[in-house]
């Protein structure tokens, strides 16, 4: 069984995904970060796939993406740093990235490689759901990959029962409108939306993102959900760092405490 299954079968809520920038703020942090992350007690570890252009992100991650890029990190680089990885991490590993740089390395050849290093899943915001089932739902299968669709306030009750009957993972609740970005608080309007989709009763667990910053951002979207991704805070944490196994383990304990 997928570790992504083996997860949400265990964990029911509270379940944080951590997500950092390959090759960021040094380009061989990759998998000292994804050590810290398992050691600070976060569930799953997404891992971005620097790209020039990554539409859906804000100024943050998008900052990272670049300093990644002048760092010299590729999808072939990261493979390399993957390789044997499983030796040290246990949690369910899940690359975020777009099209593009997938499709120059060859999607089966990069679902091989995902297979091959340990990686449980994918989330791709930039692939049309009507294209992965026509082309790469069987690929993503063969290789043991979840595909991972993201859902908004502005996604109609129609779609969002489309993407639950074609995930068999989890479900991306983007909590706004808008990019990824560190925001305070939780407002009245993202709350109604979220206990919108809480009671159409999908058969998905859901974790939210974009904006999910601390203890109370992280526990408010728990109360509507399985759990929160943390991403551009948690970026902000590794750009600082003076020590970054620390760091990151003090933080994540600030967010689950």
């Amino acid at each position: 069984m997928n570790r992504i299954h083996k997860l949400f079968e265990s964990k029911k809520n509270r379940v944080l995904s951590i997500y950092f920038t390959a090759g960021f703020p040094a380009l061989e942090d990759t998998l000292p970060i994804m050590e810290a992350i398992q050691a600070g007690g976060a569930d799953i570890i997404e891992i971005g796939v620097p790209y020039s252009d990554p539409i859906a992100d804000g100024p943050t991650i998008q900052d990272s993406n670049m300093i990644a890029l002048e760092n010299g990190i590729s999808l072939k680089k990261l493979f390399n740093q993957l390789a044997g990885f499983r030796e040290k991490i246990t949690l369910p590993v899940v690359l975020m990235g777009y099209l593009n740089p997938i499709m120059q390395y060859g999607m089966e050849a990069f679902c091989k490689k995902c297979q091959e290093v340990g990686v449980d899943g994918l989330i791709l915001p930039d692939l049309p759901m009507q294209q992965y089932l026509d082309d790469y739902k069987l690929l993503f299968e063969e290789y043991g990959l979840v595909n991972t669709f993201l859902i908004s306030p502005q996604t109609s009750e129609k779609r969002i029962l489309e993407i639950d009957q074609h995930s068999n993972g989890f479900i991306y609740m983007v909590s706004s409108h808008g990019v990824t970005g560190a925001k305070t608080g939780i407002t009245e309007e993202q709350i109604t939306y979220f206990k919108r989709v809480q009671a159409m009763k999908l058969k998905n667990s859901r974790l939210i993102g974009f904006g999910i910053s601390d203890s109370e951002t992280f526990s408010k979207a728990s109360e509507y959900s399985n759990g929160a991704i943390i991403g551009s805070a948690f970026i902000k944490t590794v750009k600082n760092s003076k020590n970054l196994s620390e760091d990151i383990q003090a933080y994540i304990q600030t967010v689950i405490k």
